[in-house]
């Protein structure tokens, strides 16, 4: 985050997957991470219809799981260059062409 040139787009995809668990589990140091990070979202993907019937096509050419296909369908909505993941390079989010996957 602390690249300037850099702007983020997400969804709420990716605060629900992020946030309940680090609440839960009471790591005040994450949340607040995520706080930061959200803070600076220039575009939100929408959750709409469209949305989901991209994650469906996504997820059935490439073999991706629903949430992953979601991100992915999320990512290319917003037109983001890079898609920025903890997954593993051997992961189907990794056959999609068209996105540049940015492992951390």
């Amino acid at each position: 985050m602390e690249d300037t040139n850099r702007e983020f787009v997400s969804s709420s995809f990716i605060a629900l997957e992020v946030i309940p668990k680090a609440t839960y589990h009471r790591k005040q140091q994450e949340l607040e991470f995520y706080e930061t990070f959200f803070a600076t979202v220039v575009d939100w993907a929408i959750a709409q219809e469209e949305l989901l019937q991209a994650a469906h096509q996504i997820a059935s050419l490439y073999g991706l799981a629903a949430l992953d296909a979601l991100h992915i369908a999320a990512a290319l909505s917003c037109n983001a260059a890079d898609f920025v993941t903890t997954e593993k390079t051997t992961k189907p989010m990794y056959r999609v062409p068209n996105l540049n996957f940015v492992s951390i």
